[in-house]
């Protein structure tokens, strides 16, 4: 049974939560203070945290930002602020959704049943069965490793240290090489919506996973821009 977490300082907006997701079979736990839910998620399991960004102690910027020195547990953001600049700024420290009040809690369910089929190997097995097919093995893919159940990438045996989104994004992109990704293609490949209106963020989590492949190796270029398509993995070739 996954378990959720939920950070919401307002009882009725928690309270509706904890209705529908444990009528989707989820396990809940509330805290109303950014603080003892990051102390509980140290001590406990979670699945996923419902964050509100607007809390009594801190942000939920900040609190996003803690959390992640110790933990990858997907994130998605509440808040009342509906501005672009927010939803990329809570993509950016490494939120996996963002939803804008009001909403609809079965939205926000079937949201966090989405979050939870694409980093949950287990549960997305069948739906990932054709990129695996596709999937070079490793010993001859000598630029990228992916290992999923680990949420890691080496390039060129090199660890990259990548948030969640960027690990989802290149993760779709080196998969399936030689395939041109949309903006709209490359939000729902990592799970997010293509109407939540931060298609434009493709382009600076691209720009920054191309600033860290060049760390690594500065005279390869594995991430091609196709104008007015989208972007694709190149394999160097042999």
């Amino acid at each position: 049974m996954p378990h959720i977490v939920i950070l919401e300082d307002e009882p009725s907006i928690a309270e509706s939560l904890i209705f529908v997701l444990q009528a989707e079979s989820f396990s809940t736990h509330w805290e109303s203070l950014a603080s003892k839910a990051l102390a509980y998620v140290r001590e406990q399991s979670a699945d996923l945290i419902i964050m509100d960004v607007g809390l009594p102690d801190m942000t939920g910027f900040e609190a996003c930002k803690q959390l992640r020195k110790f933990s990858e547990v997907p994130v998605m953001f509440l808040t009342a602020r509906g501005d672009e600049l927010d939803r990329v700024v809570g993509l950016e420290i490494g939120a996996d959704d963002y939803v804008v009040k009001p909403f609809s809690p079965r939205e926000v369910a079937a949201r966090v049943k989405a979050i939870l089929k694409r980093v949950r190997p287990a549960i997305a097995a069948s739906d990932l069965s054709l990129i695996n097919a596709s999937l070079p093995a490793p010993e001859k893919q000598r630029e990228f490793i992916i290992d999923s159940e680990r949420k890691t990438i080496h390039y060129y045996q090199q660890l990259l240290q990548l948030t969640r989104f960027e690990f989802c994004l290149l993760q779709a992109l080196v998969e399936q090489p030689g395939r041109v990704f949309g903006r709209d293609q490359l939000l729902t490949a990592v799970g997010a919506t293509a109407d939540a209106g931060y298609d434009r963020s493709i382009d600076g989590h691209i720009k920054t996973l191309r600033a860290k492949l060049r760390a690594v190796n500065a005279a390869a270029d594995p991430i091609k821009t196709q104008r007015g398509f989208g972007y694709c993995y190149q394999p160097e070739i042999h």
